[in-house]
């Protein structure tokens, strides 16, 4: 799908550059591109640039711009019209033709496809595994009070449970934009902990805290639910830490919702604090009980300025028909946590590469002054997360590839072969030891830096991952395989991908700032 910007005065829905010299031609991609929603803006280009396929045009999705509007598509009858008129031939039609079939065989067509049944058990087994695998459990200290044990997992036998949160009701499989959807159910965190521990002999108690966006309904699709609550902020969340008091554990679910300006296509978050004042609401319940969980619920990072108060801390992200169960059976321990971050979590803007270099870089400056176009100055190069966290020697509230568990890992004894051909294959051995006593799974990450280098490179780059499972006391020996792509960096000049023989090193661990293991290995020309 191509994007809405411009790159050299091209929109990327139809750009040469792109699409089809980068795109079609160096990387070979013999698939169909189409166009984000009204991303087309010009028939020459669209016929010409790369566009197979089009969408949106003379319509916003939900009302028509134009009676019968798909035919007023670029790339429908006033495409068909210039064929007739000669100003283009029927090879451009065809190449997008022939692309549009290719894809059909290989989906709808394709014979040796395995079938499921749309909304059976199999499929939502597939959900719970698949969300609780990854939740990333970001934090999780030992607390005095519990005999100096982590709060996490929950202990829930004949325990008091205090559920604070919109987000522990609230559906969000609605709302955001394209990522709304019919779903055929929807279990809330609150429910799901609530079927989990009803043979566990405890009490669950749930308060409100905040109130955020309770319309529940986007595009024609409802929730049903009526999420309205009139009281102010400051009586939620007295509420909430009056019982807050006499439980023996918090669990909060906040983080953002799929409104506008939070997780919504469409509107950027304006800043990385949570809305709604639960930044209060979280310090305060953390002030007057030890035994705090926050779950956080969204699709990137939020700051915490209260991180230290907090001894447990969980990323949730928006998981889905099963996200309830999926919750549940990680914060109970029936699921040990193995989920990794995928980006780095800064403590806030002030440590993001896009927000250092000034407006011109982020947000952006308004074409000649006038709010039609505005253009944002590229600056951070090839330093992006934790490439420039690496760069500026920043400590991230949680680094790219971290993610705890309940048990405990060790990665050692990383080896290769110390002499590598610029042709062969890069081999890379590690042991994985479990070193604690419950089964979990780990994520082994190999990281490498080059040496010495013609150009300005990274302080490392992932290069290969592999998650191992393993039960208490076991190790095993992990293998990570690439090749020299692994070594190299993109030649300007040469328009090509370009290894420089010498020396590297290899680092490997379980996130970017764990990386123990390291072997320095010597690439030669064969």
């Amino acid at each position: 799908m191509g994007a809405y910007n411009l790159y050299k005065g091209e929109h990327n829905c139809h750009n040469s550059i792109t699409l089809n010299r980068i795109l079609k031609q160096e990387w070979g991609f013999d698939g169909v591109v189409v166009s984000d929603w009204g991303g087309a803006h010009d028939l020459d280009q669209a016929v010409k640039n790369g566009l197979d396929m089009e969408f949106g045009t003379w319509t916003d999705g939900l009302t028509m711009g134009a009676t019968n509007a798909y035919d007023n598509y670029y790339l429908s009858k006033p495409y068909q019209k210039a064929i007739l008129e000669g100003t283009y031939t029927e090879k451009e039609l065809d190449e997008k033709v022939r692309r549009v079939l290719r894809t059909f065989f290989r989906t709808t067509m394709n014979r040796r496809k395995p079938y499921g049944f749309l909304c059976s058990e199999s499929h939502y087994e597939v959900a719970r595994n698949v969300a609780a695998e990854g939740i990333v459990l970001l934090q999780n200290e030992k607390v005095r009070e519990l005999n100096n044990a982590t709060v996490l997992p929950v202990d829930p036998v004949g325990k008091k449970i205090l559920v604070v949160g919109e987000n522990a009701i609230k559906m969000m499989t609605v709302g955001g934009g394209s990522s709304s959807l019919k779903a055929q159910h929807e279990i809330s965190p609150l429910q799901g902990l609530r079927d989990r521990l009803k043979d566990s002999n405890c009490q669950i108690e749930y308060a409100r805290g905040y109130v955020g966006d309770v319309t529940g309904n986007y595009n024609g699709v409802t929730t049903g639910q009526d999420l309205r609550d009139e009281r102010k902020p400051e009586v939620l969340i007295a509420e909430a830490v009056e019982k807050a008091r006499t439980a023996d554990y918090v669990i909060i679910f906040g983080g953002l919702n799929k409104s506008d300006y939070q997780d919504c296509e469409g509107h950027d978050r304006k800043g990385m604090e949570l809305p709604y004042e639960q930044d209060k609401l979280i310090a305060a319940l953390a002030a007057v009980n030890k035994h705090t969980v926050y779950v956080n619920i969204s699709g990137n990072a939020v700051s915490m300025p209260w991180r230290k108060q907090v001894p447990a801390i969980v990323q949730g992200w928006f998981l889905g028909s099963e996200a309830g169960k999926a919750l549940a059976a990680v914060l109970v321990g029936d699921v040990n946590p193995s989920g990794k971050l995928p980006f780095t979590w800064y403590e806030s803007l002030r440590q993001v590469g896009a927000h250092s270099f000034g407006e011109e870089a982020f947000p952006g400056i308004w074409r000649n002054g006038k709010k039609e176009i505005i253009d944002e100055e590229y600056k951070e190069g090839i330093y992006v997360g934790y490439r420039w966290t690496d760069k500026q020697k920043l400590k991230p509230a949680f680094a790219f590839g971290h993610g705890l568990s309940y048990t405990t890992f060790k990665v050692s004894n990383l080896r290769a072969e110390n002499t590598l051909t610029i042709d062969g294959k890069l081999t890379f051995n590690v042991d994985v030891t479990n070193t604690g006593n419950r089964p979990g799974m780990d994520v082994v990450q190999l990281y490498i830096s080059d040496v010495k280098c013609s150009v300005d490179r990274p302080v490392k780059e992932l290069k290969a991952f592999q998650k191992v499972s393993l039960n208490p006391g076991e190790t095993k020996t992990v293998t990570l395989t690439t090749d020299k792509r692994a070594l190299s960096f993109w030649d300007e000049e040469s328009g090509d991908w370009k290894a420089e023989p010498g020396d590297f090193m290899v680092l490997a661990g379980d996130a970017s700032d764990n990386l123990p293991c390291k072997v320095k290995v010597t690439l030669i020309e064969r």
